[in-house]
């Protein structure tokens, strides 16, 4: 059961509304394209900045409508985008993420100003008209975001004239942020639609799962998984491990432990996907599941010779309606997303916004950005 209080438990009429997104998507950039992206209309002549994969902004999109529906007066969005060290980086601008809002929300005003408080905030809030949307800049173009800067939140509620805080950026809850600790101290503070969603759909594959679970670990580094295959030996019914880590020899005399035993290689030598029978095994095994878990790729992925494996696990899960499908990690996220692209007709249960938060949360850690918001 999800014990924070919702968007849901709130009068949100009238309300200037600041809501926590998490809009950190990829980009591709004219400085670093390659020329075949303009040939294949990723981007445009002059222009600099196109959003790659629009997964976050989509998934936003529930709290914000019920927001609107709900006919909350203001709603102030912000978001972090990329790394820029407390400095502004103009590629890391989130007016592209503007634009697509206006292009997903058509018939609602949706603005955007290239500062987080002052008075250029204030002038753009009170210009916004009711039942309008306005971006607020890249909370880390200031250092005090990611230096949990109470006087910084403080500076942003001042300036948006906010009066309710709503945390939908669920892919950063396990940091101690400005915009997920500090502000939950200036202002009552719930969750949003997508936070609950997917807290509480991780909770209860770790909690009360639909058996058989079976957990699928992929990826390169054995430090970043096995918090998670130690927290689910004592869940799961059976984890199978692929990917890098198998690669590298990942090992276990655990009966609920499966490895890859069989590799494709490239030209060098290099074991860059599981093979042929490793790949029969896990197909069955997950055919047999009702819930899986599944976080990490399996193989070189970015190259489609070294992708066959994760391809057919993706297909096997998102063509399984009886299959309770939870994708998380950014890599395997990214990697089912794109598939979707071309085999619409995939569907699963959960794919995770978070990746370091989804696993933090499977593990037991703390989460700051849950525990400050209000209890039910």
């Amino acid at each position: 059961m999800f014990n924070k209080k919702t968007i849901k438990n709130v009068d949100v009429k009238g309300l200037t509304v600041l809501v926590r997104t998490d809009y950190n998507v990829p980009l591709v950039s004219a400085e670093t394209a390659p020329e075949g992206d303009f040939e294949a209309g990723l981007l445009a002549e002059g222009e600099r900045e196109r959003i790659a994969s629009d997964l976050r902004i989509r998934a936003s999109l529930p709290t914000i409508q019920y927001l609107l529906e709900k006919k909350a007066g203001k709603i102030i969005l912000i978001s972090h985008l990329g790394r820029p060290k407390g400095m502004r980086d103009a590629s890391l601008s989130l007016r592209p993420i503007a634009e697509k809002l206006a292009e997903l929300l058509p018939g609602t005003t949706v603005n955007f100003v290239d500062d987080v408080s002052g008075p250029e905030v204030e002038m753009a809030v009170e210009d916004l008209p009711e039942g309008g949307i306005l971006l607020l800049e890249n909370l880390r173009f200031s250092a005090d975001e990611e230096g949990n800067s109470e006087s910084f939140a403080q500076e942003i509620v001042d300036s948006t004239h906010a009066e309710l805080f709503v945390q939908d950026g669920f892919a950063v809850i396990h940091r101690a942020h400005a915009s997920t600790d500090a502000i939950t101290k200036l202002l009552p503070s719930v969750a949003g639609l997508l936070l609950e969603k997917e807290v509480t759909t991780l909770s209860k594959v770790v909690e009360h799962p639909v058996r058989p679970l079976v957990v699928v670990i992929g990826g390169a580094k054995v430090e970043d998984k096995q918090p998670l295959i130690d927290k689910f030996l004592s869940v799961a019914d059976t984890i199978y491990v692929g990917g890098k880590i198998a690669a590298d020899g990942y090992t276990s005399d655990n009966a609920k432990i499966i490895v890859a035993e069989d590799f494709d290689e490239d030209g060098a030598g290099a074991k860059l996907d599981i093979g042929p029978v490793s790949t029969g095994k896990l197909v069955e095994l997950v055919g047999g599941a009702k819930t899986v878990l599944w976080n990490g790729v399996l193989g070189k992925v970015e190259d489609p010779t070294y992708a066959t494996s994760s391809t057919i696990l993706a297909k096997t899960l998102g063509e399984n309606p009886d299959i309770i499908s939870v994708i998380c990690g950014g890599d395997t996220a990214g990697f089912v997303e794109e598939l979707m692209e071309s085999e619409s007709e995939l569907r699963y249960s959960l794919i995770s916004t978070g990746g370091g938060a989804a696993l933090e949360l499977l593990s037991g850690e703390p989460l700051p950005g849950l525990d400050g918001l209000e209890d039910i």
